[in-house]
């Protein structure tokens, strides 16, 4: 085993852990990372590879808001009631009484509103994916769209300057607004983009705080980034060498412990601060990629 290669790895968690949750798009990072450091490995494990490494990352979402994501507790007496009022059928008020000494309904209720916002990715991706890989995995595209969307930031938290946000908190969040915020999570197919990006740009859009159109994005990808990792490995065909296990395992460690550093940056940063400077630094970005290949 390669020490080398190792290194690219764990230098691939780095940038995975770092650009999966800020908005500057990790696919696309990791994509244009390769153009000047490839690693060595089989075509079809860099494109499994690129999506797995992710479930390191979103594992640190798991980790952080836990408490805020598990709908089920032991029996908590100081807890406030699911309900408005328990009924006065015997049946149905029993079952409203259990569900308050396990259950925290809300918690439900809002993963049923992230399975919402993930309906339209299952619909679109699934059967384009091959398509969308083909046609979009290259420089070309990733650069114009870190300088589209950058452009989009800057555009946007200009027009939200004056505005108050309407939803700051979870709860305020409608299966209206999971939906429209779902279909905004498909502009984030395309390389470049950023998932994160796109959906904090919808949340803004729609009147949520940063730090709510953040959380939320970030609640988001568990189920996405788990469902599109099945679909590669199953798509892979679990046939891994020694090595692959080592580089799979060892890039989603690192990109664990960088994404925890992550996130927690990004939630302190966005209290005091815009989306702006992301937006520069992806036109920066997209900028000097371009002109590199144009001119190499």
């Amino acid at each position: 085993m390669d020490i080398i290669e190792l290194l690219k790895v764990i230098f691939l968690g780095i940038v995975e852990g770092i650009t999966e949750w800020l908005p500057v798009s990790s696919t696309g990072h990791m994509i244009l990372v390769d153009q000047f450091m490839k690693l060595k490995v089989s075509e079809e494990f860099w494109q499994m590879f690129l999506v797995v490494i992710q479930l390191g990352a979103v594992l640190a979402v798991v980790v952080l808001d836990f408490k805020k994501l598990w709908p089920f507790h032991k029996n908590d007496p100081s807890r406030e009631s699911n309900w408005n009022y328990i009924s006065t059928n015997e049946r149905i008020g029993k079952l409203q009484k259990f569900a308050d000494k396990y259950i925290n309904m809300n918690k439900i209720v809002l993963w049923l509103k992230i399975l919402v916002s993930c309906v339209p990715a299952i619909i679109v991706a699934l059967p384009f994916n091959k398509w969308i890989e083909k046609t979009f995995m290259n420089y070309w595209v990733v650069s114009v769209m870190l300088i589209v969307y950058g452009v989009l930031f800057i555009v946007i938290e200009n027009y939200n300057k004056s505005r108050k946000p309407s939803r700051t908190k979870l709860s305020d969040i409608s299966f209206k607004d999971a939906l429209f915020i779902g279909i905004f999570q498909l502009l984030a197919l395309i390389p470049g983009t950023s998932r994160s990006g796109a959906t904090i740009i919808g949340g803004i859009l729609l009147g949520m705080s940063r730090k709510l159109a953040a959380e939320y994005t970030f609640f988001l990808a568990i189920p996405v980034m788990f469902g599109a990792s099945f679909l590669k490995l199953i798509k892979f065909g679990l046939h891994f060498t020694g090595t692959e296990v080592v580089y799979l395992l060892l890039g989603m460690v690192v990109a664990f412990g960088v994404s925890i550093a992550a996130i927690k940056f990004l939630m302190g940063y966005i209290k005091k601060h815009d989306f702006k400077v992301f937006g520069w630094y992806r036109i920066v970005l997209g900028v000097v990629v371009l002109a590199y290949f144009l001119l190499a």
